[in-house]
């Protein structure tokens, strides 16, 4: 491993643990974690083949995670309820997280020779490590499914990038198998499918007649193993089929729980989600007044709230859409952010909240790429873009670190 990412490695477990080490002398919270663990009777019962059978054959607060499941029965036969020990847990697979994104940029996107494209990896992994809208994911026990399928979600990518490389039957049931795990940690993952064909076409490459800049150059110089969109598609079946069951026992457990689903118009779920699309970009941005419980508007927006975002969005979708030959990242970033919502955007709405900044988890992602690869591109023909740039990185990691440390004491 080249020492700069060797020196990148260190730098985002330390940032990371940074700001989330606080949570080590945290207690448990009364939202949820009563449910997830203090009170769980199941939980408590720890790591037995009954507890193991139970897990995967019943539902966990109204989800279906076994996986997850299984992590809290660990964590209560390691730690019992000294809560410290959970938050560690929580950290600790965040850290992974982390570091897994950094190793899946850098396989996916260039060349791990180049010091720049290093960089530019690490900066989007620590936007990832330290935002404020992560908190919610790390500090909270309850939320121990976020993280946990986070680390699935990055050895996917990685996985599939090295299929990508050279395709082979292991390497592709290696991406399958955690995808898998990932399933079996958080639902939200089913739209990982999607993510993988748009990484297809950037970074990757892989389609005929894809020619945009910024692809990988063994993958420009490989033109033989290209291949059509059709068949690309069909390479992502499999992965589908494989997140069917996941959707429909997700779907009858809180359908079956009591009061999991709440009955609103569609027409109020529609409004929701088109704002909500623009408040998790606004927050991106301006991560301020937080809270765990942002109430459902219902039919309370008004119709040039809704009409201005839908427009917003449509303004976004239509420009990266115009810029896809030059600047692809764009594209694949925004899409990424928008598909990977599809499930917890509140169409199929679970709950009383509007939205919760904890769905942003891995959607805001495909944000950070998107604009972390184009920051680089506008700046490219300067001759001190490298100092400039790295700068302006230092000073918002360190904003957002400053936030983050104080919504974490929260």
């Amino acid at each position: 491993m080249p020492w700069p990412s060797v020196g990148a490695c260190l730098l985002l477990a330390a940032l990371t643990w940074l700001v989330f080490g606080q949570t080590l002398s945290h207690d448990f919270v009364n939202y949820d974690d009563r449910v997830y663990v203090v009170l769980n009777q199941q939980i408590h019962g720890g790591l037995t083949f009954s507890g193991i059978a139970w897990a995967f054959s019943h539902q966990h607060a109204g989800n279906w995670h076994p996986l997850t499941t299984l992590s809290h029965m660990l964590d209560y036969r390691v730690f019992e309820l000294r809560a410290g020990g959970h938050h560690f847990t929580n950290v600790i697979l965040h850290t992974a997280a982390v570091l897994l994104l950094f190793f899946a940029l850098r396989r996916l996107t260039a060349c791990p020779s180049r010091t720049a494209d290093i960089w530019r990896s690490a900066f989007v992994a620590a936007v990832f490590a330290i935002h404020p809208l992560r908190v919610e994911s790390v500090a909270w026990v309850a939320e121990r499914k976020d993280v946990l399928s986070a680390l699935f979600f990055m050895l996917t990518l990685w996985a599939y990038a090295g299929y990508a490389r050279k395709r082979s039957a292991g390497r592709y049931l290696l991406t399958a198998l955690f995808l898998i795990a990932g399933l079996l940690s958080k639902p939200m993952l089913v739209t990982a499918p999607f993510v993988l064909l748009l990484l297809d076409y950037w970074p990757l490459g892989r389609s005929r007649g894809t020619a945009v800049k910024g692809q990988r150059r063994e993958v420009r110089d490989r033109n033989e193993q290209k291949q059509s969109w059709s068949r690309l598609i069909v390479e992502k079946v499999p992965f589908l089929i494989l997140c069917l069951p996941t959707m429909l026992a997700t779907f009858v457990i809180q359908e079956r729980s009591a009061g999991a689903v709440a009955q609103l118009p569609i027409p109020w779920r529609w409004q929701n989600a088109i704002v909500t699309y623009v408040i998790y970009l606004w927050q991106m941005i301006w991560p301020v007044n937080l809270t765990v419980f942002y109430p459902h508007p219902e039919n309370q927006l008004a119709i040039w709230q809704v009409a201005g975002a839908a427009l917003l969005l449509l303004a976004i979708t239509v420009l990266v859409f115009v810029w896809r030959k030059t600047r692809p990242f764009l594209l694949v970033g925004l899409l990424w952010y928008l598909v990977m919502l599809i499930p917890v955007i509140g169409l199929v709405q679970v709950g009383l909240q509007g939205h919760a900044d904890r769905y942003t988890y891995l959607p805001h992602i495909g944000l950070s790429v998107a604009v972390t690869w184009w920051a680089v591109d506008l700046f490219e023909k300067w001759p001190a873009r490298r100092p400039i740039l790295g700068v302006v990185a230092v000073i918002i990691v360190i904003g957002l670190s400053a936030c983050t440390w104080q919504q974490v004491s929260y």
